[in-house]
C-alpha cells in the first residue's frame, strides 16, 4: 500500500519544519499506523508496520505465535493452521508475519491515524527540545523577553522554545522590557505533559561564574581558579580566586586592563558591584581579604566558638567593613564560611604638651613642702626639770 507519491517530499518538509530526524518521523508514522489498525480491527492483535521511505509504500503485518493449542486467537496459530497458510518451515514457538491489506480502513481509522501521527510528532518534537536543553543545564543562554505572566517572566529562546523565569530568580529592581535581549543561567529542564518546562535565572551565582569564564581567558584555560562566589543579585557580589601560575596575578586577570573585564560583567548584571578577593589557605588572611575594601587592624579567632572571629577596625573603617545594611560583612561571612564580628579599636593618642605639663604639675603637687616635713616630725611635750635632793 502507498502513502502517496509526495511522501518523500512531505517527509523532508516535516524534517525542516519540526527539526526532527527522518528516523523519528518514520517511527512515529509506523506507530500511528499500528494504533489506527488496532482500533479499526478490534481485538488484541500484535501488529507491525514497515514503511519504505523511498517510494512511500508501507506494509502491515499481523504477528502470530505458533503454538500447540490456541488460547488467544488474536495472537496465536496452531502449527497445522500455519502450514495451511503456507508457512511450511515453522515450528512451535516460532512467530509468523501475516500481511494484511486493510483497504477499508475507513474514514474513522484514517482520522485516528492522523491524530496519532500529530501527537507522536509533538512528543518527538518535545523530546528533541528536552534533550537539546537538558544538556545545557548550568550554562548561560541568551533569550528575548516577550511576556510577563503574573510574577513570572517568559523568555523566547528560539522560534519554537520558551523558558520561564520565576519571581525568585529575578534580579530585584531590574526592568524586563518586552523585546530586550538578556543572558540567563539555565537552571533546570523538566519533562511535563505539556512539554519541557525550562527554568532560567538571573540571580544564580553560576551566571556570574559563566560570565567570568567568557570575559577572563585565564579562568577558561584553568590558570585562574574560582574558589567561591556569593551574590546579592543586582547589588553586590564577592568572588574568591587563586592562581595556579605564580606569574599570573589573579586579581589583575579578573579585573582586566583599566577594569574592562569586570566592568563588562557588571554592566550585564545591571551595575552589580563585584569584589574580586584573593583566596588564601590561611583563614585569618582570607577573612581579611574578604572584608575588602575595609582595612583591618587586628583579627582574633574565638577559641570558645567554632569558626568565629572578632575583627577590629579603626572608627573610620567601620562603615566600610560592615557595608550598607551589613552587606559587606554578610557576604564576607558567606564567602569564607566564618562568623565575623566587627568591633572598633580606638586609636591610642600620643601625649600633648598640655598632657605633659599636667603630668609635671601633678608630680610637683605630690612633692612634700617644708611645712609638710615639719608637720611630719614627731611632736613631744615640755620636759620637766629635775631638782636636787636636799
Amino acid at each position: 500500500m502507498k502513502l502517496g507519491n509526495d511522501f518523500k517530499r512531505v517527509l523532508r518538509q516535516i524534517e525542516e519544519e519540526k527539526g526532527l530526524s527522518e528516523e523519528i518521523i518514520v517511527s512515529s508514522l509506523e506507530m500511528a499506523m499500528v494504533s489506527a489498525y488496532k482500533k479499526f480491527k478490534g481485538g488484541n492483535h500484535q501488529t507491525e508496520v514497515y514503511i519504505d521511505i523511498e517510494n512511500g509504500e508501507f506494509t502491515l503485518y499481523e504477528v502470530y505465535e505458533v503454538v500447540e493449542e490456541v488460547s488467544n486467537p488474536d495472537a496465536e496459530l496452531t502449527l497445522e493452521e500455519a502450514k495451511r497458510r503456507g508457512y511450511s518451515d515453522v515450528e512451535v514457538g516460532d512467530f509468523i508475519h501475516v500481511e494484511v491489506f486493510p483497504e477499508d480502513f475507513g474514514r474513522i481509522a484514517a482520522q485516528t491515524a492522523r491524530q496519532v501521527i500529530i501527537q507522536k510528532l509533538k512528543d518527538a518534537e518535545r523530546q528533541v527540545v528536552y534533550e537539546q536543553f537538558a544538556d545545557k543545564i548550568g550554562n548561560v543562554i541568551a533569550g528575548t523577553i516577550f511576556k510577563a505572566e503574573g510574577d513570572q517572566i517568559l523568555i523566547r529562546l528560539n522560534d519554537k522554545t520558551e523558558a520561564i523565569m520565576p519571581k525568585e530568580e529575578k534580579i530585584l529592581g531590574e526592568k524586563y522590557i518586552t523585546g530586550s535581549l538578556k543572558k540567563f543561567y539555565l537552571l533546570d529542564v523538566r519533562q511535563t505533559t505539556r512539554g519541557p518546562r525550562i527554568i532560567v535565572s538571573r540571580t544564580h551565582p553560576g551566571l556570574l561564574r559563566r560570565l567570568l569564564e567568557v570575559q577572563v581567558p585565564e579562568i577558561k584555560d584553568g590558570i585562574v581558579e574560582i574558589r567561591n562566589i556569593v551574590r546579592e543579585a543586582g547589588t553586590r557580589a564577592k568572588i574568591a580566586v587563586s592562581s595556579l601560575d605564580v606569574n599570573v596575578e589573579p586579581l589583575g586577570a579578573c579585573v582586566g586592563k583599566q577594569g574592562q573585564r569586570i566592568r563588562a560583567i557588571s554592566d550585564e548584571l545591571v551595575g552589580e558591584r563585584i569584589d574580586i578577593i584573593v583566596y588564601n589557605s590561611d583563614p585569618l588572611k582570607y577573612i581579611t581579604n574578604a572584608l575588602s575594601p575595609a582595612k583591618i587592624v587586628r583579627i582574633e579567632p574565638l577559641l570558645d566558638q567554632d569558626r568565629s572571629v572578632t575583627v577590629y577596625v579603626r572608627p573610620d573603617q567601620l562603615s566600610l567593613a560592615i557595608g550598607k545594611t551589613g552587606q559587606n560583612v554578610r557576604l564576607a561571612a558567606r564567602l569564607t564560611g566564618w562568623k565575623i564580628d566587627i568591633k572598633v579599636k580606638e586609636e591610642e593618642k600620643l601625649p600633648t604638651m598640655k598632657d605633659l605639663f599636667m603630668d609635671i604639675s601633678d608630680i610637683e603637687a605630690d612633692k612634700p613642702t617644708a611645712v609638710d616635713l615639719f608637720e611630719d616630725l614627731p611632736k613631744e611635750g615640755p620636759k620637766k626639770k629635775k631638782g636636787r635632793k636636799k
